[in-house]
């Protein structure tokens, strides 16, 4: 985040020809909800053993005929130049087909006004092989995602609002605003920013936590015709300057928390506009308590300067009295910047186009299919959306998706207050949790967590780092409700795989390819690795971005000839089609010439019942180059080094098992809660 007998090779795997389903009904809707078939549901479960596929076939497997995705303007997705005969040309949908360019060549990828094709048509053609992952879809699964039916994200998400109206779009601190009221703020905020004279494709960053603020932003820009550039409020202002340089953004919106960071980076960038918003902006009396709490008990908002700022109270009045002009926007437009962190150096771009986030909401919308295979739906799902907005897996899962199926989502502003997260999950019903490995333990460790009801969670699905199988089993154990691990990046939108919603057991796998991917499994030269060898994951889909912003030699790095995106994470595909992660390539610890995978020691002592967190890395060694090195925040002060070592011996071969082991109060992470190994190191 394994291995097994090769598949043949020679003839593609078999799979049964059906129709293709109907779009998938929106979530509450259930009595126009098609009925999933439920023959053959076995297949779910996945394999004991893990194994990589040889992707070398002579022949394509033999699916149904399906529509495929409508052609987004030059996308890999629908570039016939770049998929195997698995799959039919792209559908011209509309007005979705104006326009389509050529496919580009990754190194091209990313000129100053991009015309964003998706990286993934770089030029060559692609040698897609045998797709294993399709014969274990159940019967609710499309091979392919339909025909875009909107032309940019605002449409899609306009139109959701307007289907349910009546329906409480996102909640927080208590105070909810129906989809009517999400629709109409943004549009009042789209005018007020058109009012400016920004021009299409403008870069607008947000910097700001889960408040109610932040979907009426993010919509709104999106409906004016500009780029959203998502930004970690807890950025400093090195790194704040660095990407508001690097984008060119225009015009910010940003909680006043976080206003003296930019204060202090924006006389060295291009942002003109500066709209300034407080925690209780959008929760009407209770606001001003709010306001008085976080500013005068809490001191949580440190002096600030920024001149001519518009408070986001006076800029919606703006907007409300502007005229709003909706935008020709493409499907081939960039939507978002998402940065990468700069886990792997400077931190870039991604360009996320209109049609690379849609595919993968209507990726994951066909997915969730499978979570209904063997319960009921609930009639008015409520999501619990404890990750942040701008970080792309919640943006993705949560707010896009969730908008599209007329879900309500719980916004949790500061999850690592994990009493006050408790306190506030009290109060819903909650099916939806995303979440991730971190946030998972941290609640199972919660006294008054585990006494919640958790009778009407249907799905409970982790991301942005392994999922434990310690954790796994007592999150099962508690809530009755199975983790299904996902796999994605911000450069895909960002999932790429996942395991099937309606598994019985944790896999200890990353799942299948979603419809409409790709992955393949390849040594460093680019070739399909032998059955059961270790190689990079590599990803191609309509979802994959269209390059890296201004950076046409880093996007040529990680896209290959025939259009798949180099994940940098080092897996192994099973006959079925499911992936396995091994690790990070940059976290493998080489002893001895022997690669010892991070995630594989974590899992194992993460199961010791002292053991809170753990974290491995590699620290040099006279003897053998390298020796693993465990930091570990107890669960019990009573656990020593030694017996740490000890539960190691039996399930560890020799060079595996670690050599040091420090103990440590708490462990390094991200914004989003995963472990940093980099800081450790």
């Amino acid at each position: 985040m394994a291995k097994s007998s090769d598949t043949k090779t020679t003839s593609a795997p078999k799979t049964r020809a059906r129709k293709a389903p109907a779009k998938s009904a929106a979530e509450g809707e259930v009595a126009d909800a098609p009925k999933p078939a439920r023959k053959k549901t076995t297949k779910a479960a996945a394999p004991a053993k893990t194994a990589s596929t040889d992707a070398k076939a002579t022949s394509a497997p033999k699916t149904a005929a399906r529509k495929a995705p409508a052609k987004p303007a030059g996308k890999a997705a629908a570039a016939t130049s770049s998929r195997s005969t698995t799959r039919s040309s792209a559908t011209k949908a509309g007005a979705a087909a104006k326009g389509a360019a050529k496919p580009a060549a990754a190194a091209k990828a990313a000129p100053k006004k991009p015309a964003a094709k998706s990286a993934s048509a770089a030029k060559g053609t692609a040698k897609t092989g045998p797709r294993p992952w399709l014969a274990t879809y159940p019967d609710v699964l499309p091979a392919e995602i339909p025909p875009f039916a909107h032309n940019s994200i605002g449409e899609m998400l306009v139109e959701a609002c307007r289907k349910h109206s009546d329906r409480p779009a996102f909640t927080c601190m208590g105070k909810s605003i129906t989809f009517a009221e999400l629709e109409s703020a943004s549009r009042d905020f789209a005018a007020y920013l058109q009012s400016l004279g920004l021009k299409k494709g403008a870069r607008v960053a947000v910097m700001m936590p889960n408040v109610l603020q932040y979907p009426v932003a993010m919509m709104a820009i999106l409906r004016a015709g500009y780029t959203v550039v998502n930004v970690n409020p807890l950025y400093t202002p090195r790194e704040l300057e660095h990407q508001l340089k690097d984008s060119g953004a225009e015009a910010i919106v940003i909680l006043e928390n976080f206003a003296k960071t930019l204060q202090t980076a924006i006389g060295k960038t291009d942002v003109k506009h500066v709209v300034v918003t407080t925690m209780g902006d959008m929760l009407g009396l209770k606001g001003h308590i709010v306001n008085f709490v976080v500013r005068k008990v809490k001191k949580m908002v440190p002096d600030w300067k920024l001149a001519d700022h518009v408070s986001f109270k006076t800029a919606m009045k703006k907007g409300a009295d502007a005229s709003y002009t909706k935008p020709e926007c493409t499907l081939e437009d960039v939507a978002f910047l998402q940065y990468t962190g700069g886990t792997t150096g400077v931190a870039k771009g991604a360009m996320l186009t209109h049609s690379n986030v849609m595919a993968n909401v209507m990726q994951n919308e066909a997915w969730l299919e499978t979570a209904y295979i063997d319960q009921a739906r609930p009639e008015r799902s409520i999501y619990i959306c404890a990750l942040p907005l701008y970080h792309i897996y919640a943006l993705t899962v949560n707010a896009l998706m969730g908008v599209k199926l007329g879900a309500e989502n719980v916004l949790i502003p500061n999850p690592r207050d994990i009493p006050g997260f408790v306190k506030e999950l009290k109060n819903y019903k909650f099916n939806v949790f995303p979440g991730l490995n971190t946030l998972f333990n941290a609640l199972l460790n919660n006294e008054d967590f585990q006494k919640l009801d958790f009778s009407s969670l249907k799905l409970t699905f982790g991301g942005g780092m392994a999922v434990q199988k310690a954790v796994a089993e007592r999150w099962m154990k508690l809530t009755g409700c199975m983790i299904a691990e996902g796999y994605g990046l911000s450069e895909t939108s960002p999932v790429a795989t996942a395991n099937l919603f309606n598994a019985k057991e944790f896999t200890a796998t990353i799942g299948l390819p979603l419809p409409s991917t790709d992955v393949s499994i390849r040594d460093e030269d680019g070739k399909e690795v032998k059955q059961g060898d270790v190689g990079e994951i590599c990803i191609k889909g309509p979802q994959v971005m269209a390059g890296y912003w201004n950076r046409p030699e880093e996007t040529a790095k990680v896209m290959t000839s025939d259009g798949y995106f180099r994940s940098g994470d080092m897996g192994v595909m099973d006959e079925r089609g499911f992936v396995k992660i091994v690790d990070r390539k940059k976290d493998m610890i080489l002893v001895s010439g022997f690669n010892v995978y991070p995630n594989e020691l974590e899992d194992v002592v993460a199961a010791h019942p002292k053991v809170l967190e753990v974290a491995a890395v590699g620290v040099p060694d006279e003897k053998s180059g390298e020796v693993p090195k465990l930091f570990v925040v107890r669960k019990d002060d009573s656990l020593t080094e030694e017996e740490i070592i000890e539960f190691c011996r039996d399930k560890l071969t020799g060079y595996k098992r670690p050599r040091h082991v420090e103990f440590r109060d708490e462990l390094p992470k991200s914004n989003v809660g995963k472990i940093l190994r980099r800081e450790l190191r």
